[in-house]
């Protein structure tokens, strides 16, 4: 695995679990078919897997050859043994930064998956949901340079109290010298975590936050929970415009982060930048060395064409190929193109990493023409900006420099 020989690595900290996937046989209508009480219902062999940000975003990372660290927390328990031995088989340096704690059990999934039916999940949150701003080290923080942390509302510490716990971590980040990432998960309405002031955790958390990466309908969720309520997952997309990404994303920038990076799923992914280069020198030790460069853009990439064989951590590999894009020092078009790029790489494949190549091979499919969506009606005013064999998307509010190329 060729590894850029960047000065600081890459810690993606937050939710891990581990994913128990048994094969299912045989059709059904529906899942209410499946769990009949005293069936007995013969399966095949298990597929264990990691799941969470941790693993998708890091690994993803390690596979495009960026240096990264590890930091989710798990029990020493055998499912806790099991996530250790899944990373060390990649490498065992993934597994050196893992927080064991004595005691606990960890978090896992089994993935209910019969053919032709939709997915149901049983999950334990395990270690997870007593992740603490302490579980991560001063010295652990000096270390990186970039510090990503996913998944808050599938974590418990990380939510109650109004983000107190989240708000101390990401402050410890900054305040270390590490450039300051966030994700996101859209919670259950009816848990705890779904009945949080998001907009308030935002509020406290985002002035030490240098990027800001969720997914629309995250975001609905927290800022237009009325909105959201009334709409499907369909008629979302058929909602979302131009105009309602840009009032997003000023809200956000506003409340604190420097850049907002916005996945819309199979629509690709929507950009806004702080319009103050002071903010972006500030964004800890891979801030852009051309802040002008990075200062006051709106951009939109498109998703690549490929043939689609699962979507499991689209979203997580979406992020790394930002995040490798952003740690290299490259302008936001290269970033937008390198971080659609991964994630159409990831969904050429069943699993969560094992499309992702290494950066320079996904740089070279680029280059040699690896054909886009179009826009649609989804952005209207945006301008065409061709780059290396790709195309992203200048919008309204795009501040064109005599700099910019």
């Amino acid at each position: 695995m060729t590894t850029w020989n960047l000065p600081y690595p890459v810690a993606v900290a937050g939710h891990i679990c581990l994913d128990v996937i048994p094969a299912m046989r045989g059709t059904h209508e529906s899942l209410q078919d499946v769990f009949v009480p005293g069936k007995l219902i013969d399966i095949g062999p298990a597929v264990l897997a990691t799941g969470g940000a941790v693993a998708n975003t890091g690994l993803a990372l390690f596979r495009l050859g960026i240096p990264a660290r590890l930091m989710g927390k798990i029990g020493d328990d055998w499912f806790g043994q099991t996530i250790l031995g899944i990373l060390r088989q990649h490498d065992p340096s993934l597994a050196e930064g893992m927080i064991v704690s004595p005691g606990e059990a960890s978090s896992y999934s089994v993935v209910i998956n019969p053919p032709g039916i939709d997915r149901m999940f049983l999950h334990c949150t395990g270690a997870n949901d007593t992740f603490a701003s302490d579980d991560v080290s001063d010295e652990a923080l000096r270390q990186v340079g970039l510090f990503h942390f996913g998944y808050p509302p599938l974590m418990r510490r990380m939510y109650e109290d109004d983000g107190t716990e989240l708000a101390l971590l990401m402050q410890r980040a900054k305040r270390a010298g590490a450039t300051t990432s966030l994700d996101l998960a859209r919670p259950d309405p009816a848990s705890d975590a779904g009945r949080a002031d998001w907009r308030n955790i935002l509020k406290r958390v985002l002035p030490s936050v240098d990027l800001f990466l969720p997914s629309i309908e995250e975001i609905m969720f927290m800022l237009r929970r009325e909105q959201y309520d009334t709409l499907s997952s369909n008629e979302l997309s058929a909602y979302m415009n131009a105009e309602l990404l840009s009032e997003l994303t000023d809200e956000l920038i506003g409340m604190g982060a420097a850049v907002v990076a916005l996945k819309l799923g199979e629509y690709g992914l929507y950009l806004r930048t702080t319009s103050d280069e002071v903010r972006l020198a500030e964004a800890g030790r891979y801030a852009p060395g051309l802040q002008n460069e990075w200062a006051g853009r709106e951009l939109y990439a498109p998703c690549f064409k490929v043939s689609v064989a699962g979507t499991t951590g689209a979203g997580d590999c979406t992020i790394a190929g930002f995040l490798a894009g952003f740690a290299q020092g490259l302008s936001p078009e290269e970033t937008m193109i390198g971080a659609v790029g991964t994630g159409a790489c990831n969904v050429e494949r069943p699993d969560s990493v094992s499309g992702i190549v290494p950066w320079e091979a996904l740089r070279e499919r680029v280059a040699a023409g690896w054909r886009q969506h179009g826009t649609g009606d989804l952005l209207s005013g945006f301008e065409e900006n061709p780059r290396e064999g790709a195309v992203v998307w200048s919008g309204p509010n795009d501040a064109k420099g005599e700099n910019r190329t």
